[in-house]
């Protein structure tokens, strides 16, 4: 699975990690996130996060 990149912080949301301060569990691609999840760090959405290369 691949990861994403905040575009305003840099925090990296690594899907084998998951969001667990979010209640994301590990295994969770960004693409199965909740529309409204939003990064743990800044409070973007998803929209301002872009893929890793």
């Amino acid at each position: 699975m691949k990861k994403y990149r905040c575009e305003v912080c840099d925090w990296i949301y690594d899907p084998e990690v998951g969001d667990p301060d979010g209640g994301i569990a590990p295994g969770t691609s960004f693409e199965d996130l909740p529309d409204d999840w939003v990064c743990p760090v800044c409070g973007v959405g998803k929209d301002q996060f872009v893929e890793e290369a």
